[in-house]
């Protein structure tokens, strides 16, 4: 193990570590968006504000299936591309993350900064946790450039039963 590696292992250790469940102000949350897309000169259209509005409110993760079933229910002819469409611009910008592992989508906590973050996923209510704190990313980083890997993407989701559901 290389001495970066090292000292970010000791250090995980060392500080605490910073979870948000994604269930938190949706309105606010959207408003952010709305500040970020607009300092980084981005059209966040009237359907993508729906989409993410969607998502925001969920409280957990979401299917696209789902939002689409929404979609239906307010404009009655949304079909699956338009869906898709709001979605990829709203992963490209980094305003929602997606669960590759249940291939669900939620709101990102931080949208005006870019960033790479683990999940943690209950797999008894679905919920899932953000969990905001660089060093991971930085660890996965470090270790693959000592093992000569240029990462690309990373995506971590860990799945396990939450402290809610562990008690009832």
């Amino acid at each position: 193990m290389s001495r970066e590696v090292k000292a970010l292992s000791q250090n995980a250790t060392s500080k605490p570590h910073s979870h948000h469940h994604h269930h938190d102000d949706a309105k606010g949350f959207v408003q952010a968006v709305e500040h970020a897309s607009e300092a980084r000169g981005l059209r966040l259209t009237p359907l993508r504000k729906e989409v993410l509005e969607l998502v925001a409110a969920a409280g957990k993760p979401v299917k696209a299936y789902d939002l689409l079933d929404q979609l239906r229910d307010r404009h009655g002819n949304a079909a699956p591309p338009t869906v898709y469409r709001a979605l990829d611009f709203l992963l490209e910008h980094g305003f929602i993350h997606k669960l590759e592992s249940i291939n669900a989508f939620v709101s990102c906590h931080h949208p005006a900064e870019a960033h790479q973050v683990p999940f943690l996923i209950c797999d008894v209510c679905s919920s899932a946790q953000e969990v905001c704190d660089e060093r991971v990313a930085e660890l996965i980083e470090a270790q693959a450039k000592a093992l000569g890997f240029r990462p690309q993407a990373q995506t971590l989701e860990v799945h396990g039963i939450c402290k809610q559901c562990r008690k009832d």
